[in-house]
C-alpha cells in the first residue's frame, strides 16, 4: 500500500503546476525505492524503460528540421500558397484538415500529419493566412484562437480517427483485456466497426465548431476596426473644431 504514495507525488506536483517531467520522474524513483529496489535498479529501470520506447524521442530529429524549415520562411510560403485559394476560409480548411487526419489516422497513419510537423509549421499559418485575408490584421486574442482550433482539429481527427484503424494499440489492448478476463471471443474488427459511428459524430459536431469559427473571427475582428474608425472620426471633428470657431471670431 505504501507503494500508492508515488500517485500521491504526482497529484502533489500536478496540483502545484510543476514540471512535468520532473513529477514524473520524482514519482518513479519515489515508487521504486518504496517497492524495495536499490538505486541502481531504479536507474535500471528508468534505461530499460527509456530503451524499449525509443520512438517517443523521434522528436529530437523532428524539431531540428522544422525548425531550419521555419527559418527558411516555410510560414510565409504556407501563408502565401491559402491565399491562392479565394473560397477557402479558416473554418473551411480547417475541417478539411479535420477530415485528411480522421481518415488518414483510420487507415493506421498517425505519424502523416501532427503537431509538431503540420499543425505549428503549416496547418497554423494557412489558416492565419486565410483570416488575414479576409478580415486584416490579427488581433493576439484572434492568433491564439485560430492557433487553438488549427490543434483541435488535429487532435480530434486523430483521437476518433484512430480507433477505426485495427491495429491500433488502444483496441488490442481491449480486445486482450476483455478476452481474458471475461472468456469470451471479441474480435478487433466487432470494436472497429463500432467506433465509426463515434468517429462520424465527432467529424459532424468538430467541423461544424470549425465553420461557426469563419462568423466569430468576423465579428471579433470587426469590432476593433469600427472602434478605431470612431475614433480616426472623433479626432478629425475635433481638429476642425477650432478653426471654424477662430474664423467666426475674425469675422
Amino acid at each position: 500500500m505504501i507503494v500508492l504514495l508515488g500517485v500521491l507525488v504526482v497529484i502533489i506536483g500536478f496540483a502545484t503546476r510543476r514540471n512535468p517531467l520532473l513529477v514524473v520522474g520524482v514519482a518513479g524513483i519515489a515508487t521504486g525505492l518504496l517497492g524495495g529496489l536499490s538505486p541502481q535498479k531504479v536507474i535500471a529501470a528508468f534505461g530499460d524503460g527509456f530503451a524499449s520506447s525509443r520512438a517517443v524521442t523521434i522528436f529530437a530529429i523532428t524539431l531540428p528540421v522544422i525548425g531550419l524549415l521555419e527559418r527558411y520562411g516555410l510560414q510565409e510560403q504556407a501563408r502565401r500558397l491559402i491565399t491562392r485559394f479565394a473560397g477557402l476560409t479558416t473554418g473551411r480548411f480547417l475541417a478539411l484538415y479535420l477530415l485528411l487526419r480522421q481518415v488518414t489516422a483510420a487507415l493506421g497513419l498517425q505519424s502523416v500529419f501532427g503537431h509538431a510537423q503540420t499543425v505549428r509549421p503549416l496547418a497554423a499559418p494557412m489558416a492565419e493566412g486565410a483570416t488575414e485575408r479576409k478580415n486584416g490584421p490579427l488581433t493576439d486574442k484572434a492568433r491564439e484562437k485560430v492557433r487553438s482550433f488549427a490543434a483541435s482539429a488535429d487532435n480530434v481527427g486523430l483521437f476518433f480517427g484512430e480507433d477505426v484503424f485495427l491495429a491500433v494499440g488502444s483496441i488490442l489492448l481491449i480486445t486482450g483485456f476483455v478476452n481474458t478476463t471475461y472468456h469470451t471471443h471479441l474480435e478487433p474488427l466487432q470494436l472497429a466497426l463500432w467506433a465509426i459511428p463515434t468517429a462520424i459524430c465527432a467529424l459532424v459536431i468538430h467541423g461544424g465548431r470549425l465553420l461557426r469559427l469563419d462568423r466569430q473571427l468576423e465579428r471579433e475582428l470587426s469590432a476593433p476596426a469600427a472602434k478605431d474608425s470612431g475614433a480616426t472620426s472623433t479626432k478629425g471633428a475635433a481638429k476642425k473644431a477650432p478653426k471654424n470657431s477662430a474664423r467666426g471670431t475674425t469675422k
